[in-house]
């Protein structure tokens, strides 16, 4: 068995999506002056690797602290995306070159190979997104949730997020920011990406591993 760690590191010069600004830690306590370290944390909802809920997009939407515990782990494969250029689409074949795989998993984890521009500009880029017939297949699908390496799962540029809107709407949820999914392989594994519980939650970050 081997077990594989999927999740950024949340710090204070790590990228965020653009408008947002960056999680802050601040020493709160110290072990030479209260005997005991303890951190302030202070982030968005959405910083690193995390997860959106319908709720992040949709009017009375689903939160993530509505969903049960289990509905986060489940059977994933990796879609590998790597060859598709910067701007391009990502059409339906990709997925369904998988066959029963894909048909059979409970999550769909795009690898566009985009976490290797990790802390530089061209992560926020021109990423490769999915196609209209891509978002179309996904819809007819019984998933819990889709996840990409990029740091959205819509065009950088596309502010009306119309890829959010399709998708939550049929109470899935999204994994943005994920890393190491060429370390997976192409053969089915067990994801865990369990979500920060905390009320009435539009997202929160993830800790995600593969168990394979």
């Amino acid at each position: 068995m081997a077990i594989i760690d999927l999740t950024h590191t949340i710090a204070e010069d790590m990228p965020v999506y653009p408008g947002t600004e960056p999680p802050r830690l601040s020493d709160a306590s110290s072990i030479e002056s209260d005997g005991f370290k303890e951190t302030l944390l202070s982030m968005f909802s959405h910083t690193g690797t995390h997860m959106d809920p319908p709720a992040h997009i949709l009017e009375n939407g689903r939160t993530l602290d509505s969903f049960p515990v289990d509905f986060f782990t489940g059977c994933a494969i990796v879609v590998d995306c790597k060859d598709v250029p910067e701007g391009g689409l990502i059409g339906p074949e990709r997925i369904e070159c998988l066959g029963d795989a894909a048909r059979e998993s409970d999550f769909l984890l795009f690898n566009t190979g985009w976490d290797r521009y990790w802390g530089k500009p061209e992560y926020f880029g021109e990423y490769p997104c999915l196609s209209p017939d891509a978002v179309e297949l996904i819809g007819q699908m019984e998933l819990r949730g889709i996840g990409f390496d990029t740091i959205g799962i819509d065009p950088i540029s596309d502010e009306a997020l119309s890829i959010h809107h399709t998708l939550l709407a049929q109470n899935m949820v999204f994994i943005e920011n994920l890393t190491n999914l060429d370390k997976i392989g192409d053969r089915p594994f067990m994801l865990y990406a369990l979500p920060m519980k905390w009320e009435a939650s539009d997202g929160a970050p993830v800790r995600a591993i593969a168990v394979i």
